[in-house]
């Protein structure tokens, strides 16, 4: 199980090249990448994406690239000579218009030029840069898994603990579930005993008690929520259980709801509740996990 926040570092120092990669995650219902990179990484942002999203599946992850090349490079240059001509011409042409003013066109000026003169793109992926990248960031996303499945295993530890209370709750409402109809005939009994002065009809007694214990059971319900707790457990037990769970839990609460709407006795009631305030503290737990 694993948490959706943490934080991971790498660095990659050789061949001249020192590349750092930071990564910090919180809490996201989908899995979202914002990545930050200096422009001699622009191009491998994809390859980044890729790698993040092989390793983690949810939450927003902020993403800081930094490179430091210290490798002897062949740097090469590309002249446009037919945009020098045409600059060439154009200051013929002003020359020849305004004759007095000064011609103090020079190669110098060219030079300067980013028209004429450009640094030349590199043709091909620059694969030792494109490794050092990687291993830098395999790194960063190790000690992130780390730190959030340290996380992880901490909410779990706490969930399952809540998971016990919802699990003793589920036991003394059924507990006490069957004594609610028992009451019922008897409160029922009384009343007519001291209005009708004990001339009872003990089969319409049984009639109404028989109605009542219908609309009030809630023995599917509870089936249900041992079915849940049950499957909570389980699913605890892997990874990337944070959708699963989050599903999970709205059937607690629909379980719980119907007890509660089913409930005519004030201790069940309360056990009841109890579970359902239980029950969105989970809720909110799952919020947290991956």
């Amino acid at each position: 199980m694993f948490s959706m926040t943490g934080y991971g570092r790498g660095e990659y120092r050789a061949d001249g090249l020192e590349v750092t990669v930071e990564v910090k995650s919180v809490n996201n219902r989908f899995l979202d990448i914002a990545v930050k990179c200096p422009h001699a990484l622009a191009a491998q942002e994809e390859l980044v994406r890729t790698r993040v999203r092989e390793r983690v599946a949810r939450g927003h992850l902020d993403i800081f690239l930094g490179v430091l090349d210290k490798r002897d490079k062949q740097h090469r240059l590309y002249v446009d000579l037919p945009a020098a001509a045409a600059y060439a011409d154009a200051a013929a042409r002003l020359k020849e218009a305004f004759p007095t003013v000064a011609d103090d066109l020079s190669l110098t000026f060219l030079l300067r030029s980013p028209d004429v003169v450009r640094p030349e793109e590199a043709e091909e992926t620059d694969e030792v840069l494109c490794n050092a990248l990687t291993a830098a960031l395999d790194r960063a996303l190790d000690a992130l898994r780390a730190m959030r499945f340290k996380e992880g295993e901490r909410l779990k530890a706490d969930l399952l603990a809540r998971m016990e209370t919802i699990s003793a709750l589920r036991d003394k409402i059924a507990l006490r579930a069957p004594l609610v109809s028992a009451e019922y005939r008897r409160k029922l009994t009384d009343r007519i005993n001291e209005y009708l002065a004990g001339k009872v009809d003990e089969s319409r007694i049984l009639t109404e008690a028989a109605v009542f214990a219908d609309k009030c059971n809630i023995d599917e319900e509870l089936t249900r929520l041992s079915s849940h707790i049950a499957e909570f457990r389980a699913i605890c037990e892997e990874a990337a259980v944070g959708r699963k769970l989050d599903f999970l839990i709205q059937e607690f609460n629909r379980e719980c709801n119907t007890v509660c709407s089913k409930s005519n006795d004030a201790e069940l009631t309360s056990y009841a509740l109890e579970m359902k305030n239980e029950i969105e503290k989970v809720r909110e737990q799952i919020q947290n996990l991956e």
